[in-house]
Parts: C-alpha cells; structure tokens; sequence
C-alpha cells in the first residue's frame, strides 16, 4: 500500500485522491513544534483570564456566557455529545477516510490549538483504519460541518458512538480498546476545533469530482466507439476548428477523440458513398461540449485542492501576535466555495449524462444510425435495446432533477446567529447518487456502441477502441435474441466505476483534471 506524506498546506489533488482511495498517511515531522506552540498559545490566552469565544464562553448564540476553569472540560464534551445530532445512512468509508486526513492536515497547520496527543489520536486511528461511523446528514456546510464531525470526535476519542474497524461496526469504546486506545479528555478550544471545519463536504466534493472524473475519460471512449457505430465523421474534430476558438479544454478534448478514432476503418468506410453530411450534435459536438466540461472541473480541482489544503476553524490561535498569542473569530468554516465547487460538478455530471443519452438514442433509432432498429438483429421479435435507452433517459431525468443548486437554498440556523448557510454538505453528497447514476448511463452506451460496431463486421474500430470494445466483450458478450439483461448493465457500470473502459483504450491519452494532456 502506498503511503503519503501529510504535508499540511501542501497536499496536491492526486494526494487526496490516493488517500481517499485508500493510502495510508504519515504526518511531516516538522509539524509537531507548529501543534505544540498552537497548544500552548490556547493556554497562554486562558491564563489572562479575559472571554475569548470557544475557550471559555457557550457557543453560537451562547457566546456571552462564561464557562469557570472547572468547567472547560465538560463545556468541550458537552459540546461534542450534544452536537452529534445526524441521522441517515452512514457516510461511505472512503469518505470518511478522506475526512480524516483532510481534519489531521488542517489541525496540524497549528492555528487550531489542540494538544499533539489529540493530533496523535486521529493518526493513530488513520493508521489503524479506524473510521468512525458518520450519519450524512445533518450539516448545513456553515459553522463547520457541525454534526458529522461532532460524531467523529465523539468515536474517536471520546469513545461515544460506533466505529468501523476492520470492516465491522462495533462500539466504539469497544473499538477503540481492541486497538488499544482509551477515551481522551479534551482540552480547551480542542472540542470546537474538532468541529468546526468544511473536511466533510470538502471530502464529499473531492469523492464526487473524483468520480466524475473518472465518468468524464469513460464518456470520452464511449462517444468515440458510438460515433464510429454510427459511421460518424471525424472531421468535427480537427485540430484547426478547434484552434479557431481557443478554449484548452475543447481543443483537448478533440485531440484525445482523434486519438480514440485513429485508424478505424469504420471510420475509413464513411468516405466511401456515404451521403450524410453533417452529424447530429451529441456526435459533432463532443468536443464543445465535454472541453467545456473539462474547463469547469479543473476550475473545481483548483477550488477544492485550495480548501482541502486550509484552515476553516474558528476562532483561530496565532501564537506569534505582536503582544503575545492572539485569538481571531471569522467566518472560515462558511463552506461556500465547497457549495459552488459542488453546484458546477452537479451540472458536469448531468451534461455528460445528456450527451451520453442522446447517443444512445441516436443509435437506437434505425432512420439516424442506419443500423438495425434497437441494435437487434430481429427487431420485432426481439426489443432489443428499447428499454436500456429508457433506463437511460430516467437516469438523466433524474440528475437533472439533482442538479438544482444547493447553495441557493440557505436557511438560518442556531436562533439567527447562523443566518447564512452554504449547504455544501448535501449538496456535495448528492454528487455520489449522481454519478452512480451517471456510471450506468456510461455503461449503457459502452453496451449500444459495441452493438453498433458489431454489425459493421469485419471492418474494425481502430487499436484504441478494439481494447476498449474487447473489455466490454470480456464481460458482456454481444446482444442476439433478447436475455435478461439487468447483469449486463450492472457489469457495464462497473467498467466505467473502476476505470476499466479509460483504462483499457489507453488512459495516457485522455486528459485530466490535474494533469496535462
């Protein structure tokens, strides 16, 4: 297993993306100082006895109410236990991995103020794969992501709540004893800093852009093994058209389709008497329409490695303050750029879905394809791909309906004292459903355009697309009288889900979030 280096501040896209799929992490040793003054500065700032919001007054509208010395212990697990308030299905563990390191990344930046015994709780249990069970619902994405993160402090060290170890919910005290941890009392400040924070819906956006991603190369190889079912043109995509318009991610795109469809001899065997001069747009407009797609996910990458890289507690400790160590209070746990970040991905996984559809329709439908209607070799008898191309067009219904924009939607929380929200949270963990959706979308036309290509025999699609049709034969074999075909689509999802069908075509040649083409 890969191991990372946790470099606070400095973690790239392809770092998280390793972590989240299951890499194990270390933290950077020079760290450990950077913790220890943060610590020290909470109790250098408690001893001058003044109310410093978080360290020793109620929290959100409570904050005028002073806590005494004796009470700073319980006032932090108070809070802990009284806002693991979540309730639905469990956040995936993967999620919840990726959370984790992004919380241990944040605090050890040192402008947290908890103790290194409590940052090396959290390592320990990244290090263990202990993953604290995380409802998913319950955050507004402002003030921190309150109650997810409250049940994970709650698991972790208080011992409260369930724990996934090894696989198995069990209790977590249980969990924790069987690695042999105990319970930890928190510090001042240490409760607060555990909760506020955007690591959720930041591991929850990067979750869903990183599978979009995935969609996105898979999209790329579908389209070009559906155009060439149609016996499409690739004059569309010509480098020069391209260059015209100038846009980085549409003159990629084309590339990287030139690529796909270099040396068909379907393709060769459309300049031969075909009278079709132009192609509908879901074939002629790939690159358009997926380089736009390609643009707003880097945009994201960016934005989300920004996030995922900083610092969204609150209040925040400097200990090198020019009169000695300072406690600011903002307002970094907003989660609005995760909000956005999580809207513009929402709408990449809903057009790559539309444009998938459309293909599948197109090949479906014998007066655009010119080929058997429903890809069957006895139409009428058999239905062919009839209600695969429905199963398609709910899906995209479906995300459409997803689509609409969380962070439009704020509501005001804690008595008005929260009176903005972002709705990252929701918003990012609906990107999950969307692309699941979208992976079946994906597998669907994989499905219809190796049909297609199957009654162009013995011409062939060129090297690229020839591996990429033969994993789809490896695991669904060519459509003849009519089958029960729910396995088929399931199979086909999962090469897209997995990264099989990009893989199998040639992944170098398909473009990126965070590399260059």
């Amino acid at each position: 297993m890969t191991t990372l280096l946790l470099r606070p501040g400095a973690m790239s896209g392809p770092d998280w993306r390793a972590l989240h799929a299951g890499a194990a992490a270390t933290l950077d040793a020079a760290a450990w100082p950077v913790v220890a003054a943060g610590a020290d500065a909470v109790a250098a700032v408690l001893a001058r006895g003044a109310p410093v919001y978080g360290i020793n007054t109620g929290f959100g509208r409570l904050a005028s109410v002073g806590i005494a010395p004796a009470d700073l212990a319980t006032l932090q697990r108070n809070l802990v236990l009284s806002h693991a308030a979540g309730v639905g299905e469990a956040l995936p563990a993967p999620v919840v991995r990726l959370a984790l390191a992004l919380k241990i990344a944040s605090l050890a930046q040192g402008a947290s103020g908890v103790r290194p015994a409590t940052l090396e709780r959290l390592l320990a249990a990244l290090g263990r794969d202990l993953l604290p069970v995380i409802p998913a619902q319950g955050s507004v994405g402002a003030s921190g992501d309150l109650a997810p993160l409250a049940h994970l402090a709650a698991a972790l060290l208080l011992g409260v709540g369930e724990i996934l170890a090894g696989g198995v919910r069990r209790p977590a005290a249980e969990a924790l004893a069987g690695a042999g941890l105990a319970p930890l009392e928190l510090a001042p400040k240490e409760g607060l800093a555990l909760l506020n924070g955007t690591q959720i819906s930041t591991a929850l956006a990067l979750a869903g852009l990183f599978a979009a991603e995935r969609c996105w190369q898979a999209a790329l190889v579908t389209g070009a093994l559906s155009t060439d079912a149609a016996r499409g043109s690739d004059a569309p995509f010509d480098a020069r058209i391209q260059t015209l318009r100038g846009h980085r991610g549409q003159i990629e795109v084309a590339g990287a389709i030139r690529a796909l469809m270099a040396g068909s001899a379907i393709r060769a065997s459309h300049l031969e008497g075909d009278d079709r001069v132009q192609d509908p747009y879901c074939l002629r407009c790939q690159p358009q329409v997926m380089g736009a797609v390609l643009d707003l996910l880097r945009g994201v990458g960016a934005t989300l490695a920004t996030e995922a890289n900083g610092v969204s507690d609150n209040p925040l400790i400097f200990a090198d303050g020019t009169d000695g160590p300072e406690v600011l209070s903002g307002g970094n746990f907003h989660a609005e750029p995760v909000a956005f970040a999580a809207d513009i991905t929402a709408l990449a996984l809903c057009e790559i879905g539309s444009l998938a559809e459309r293909r599948i329709a197109l090949l479906t439908d014998p007066t655009l394809s010119r080929l058997p209607a429903f890809l069957t070799p006895a139409p009428g008898l058999n239905s062919g791909f009839m209600l695969p191309q429905v199963t398609a067009a709910a899906l995209v219904a479906e995300n459409r309906m997803l689509a609409h924009p969380a962070s439009v939607d704020s509501i005001p929380t804690s008595a008005n004292q929260e009176d903005h929200v972002s709705m990252a949270t929701h918003g990012a963990y609906r990107l999950l459903r969307m692309a699941g959706n979208l992976e079946h979308i994906l597998g669907i036309e994989a499905l219809a355009a190796a049909q297609g290509c199957d009654f162009h025999q013995p011409l062939a699609s060129g090297p690229a697309l020839e591996r990429a049709r033969a994993a789809i034969r490896a695991v669904v074999p060519p459509l003849g009288p009519d089958r029960f075909l729910a396995p088929d689509l399931a199979a086909a999802a999962a090469l897209v889900r997995e990264g099989a069908l990009a893989a199998a075509a040639g992944a170098r040649m398909l473009p990126g979030i965070w590399r260059e083409a």
